[in-house]
């Protein structure tokens, strides 16, 4: 493994623990970390992973797949959690891609089917309109509210 690699094993091996402020010495400062619901720059995406990791329970991550393709690390990973707003079990497969500026993260980017999410986390709503604009949107503004919620009582 390279060292980069190694980086992003060390990132996983972190959650996986759910140890954010190991996950959070893997990002670079000004990291930009994006998926399907959340776009956050700097401390937010370290903020993001300290809330997921204090509201995942009963979460389990998996990770596998690492490699480099040209100045690009990707990874495989998954995450099998209980969706706190309805109770319903998740699980998530997730493709990542990571950039690096000063051996750090510098560019987190995550993809994920969100119709596949949104049926699994919503139920009936998630399939009906999981494939809609509006869904996402709903789901990226309670996300972006909880997020600030939780930085603000935590900081």
């Amino acid at each position: 493994m390279s060292e980069m690699e190694m980086l992003i094993d060390r990132f996983y091996l972190a959650f996986a623990a759910r140890d954010a402020g190991a996950m959070a010495t893997c990002y670079h400062q000004d990291v930009h970390f994006r998926d399907e619901v959340f776009d956050l720059k700097g401390a937010e995406a370290s903020g993001m992973w300290r809330m997921l990791c204090a509201k995942g329970k009963d979460m389990r991550i998996q990770h596998s797949d690492i490699h480099t393709e040209g100045d690009v690390v990707h990874a495989h990973w998954e995450a099998h959690y209980t969706f706190g707003a309805t109770g319903r079990h998740v699980h998530n497969i997730i493709e990542a891609t990571f950039r690096f500026s000063d051996g750090k993260i510098i560019e987190h980017t995550d993809q994920f089917d969100f119709h596949n999410w949104s049926k699994q986390a919503l139920g009936t709503t998630g399939l009906l309109l999981g494939w809609t604009p509006y869904l996402r949107s709903k789901v990226q503004s309670k996300a972006a509210a909880q997020l600030k919620a939780y930085l603000n009582k935590n900081q």
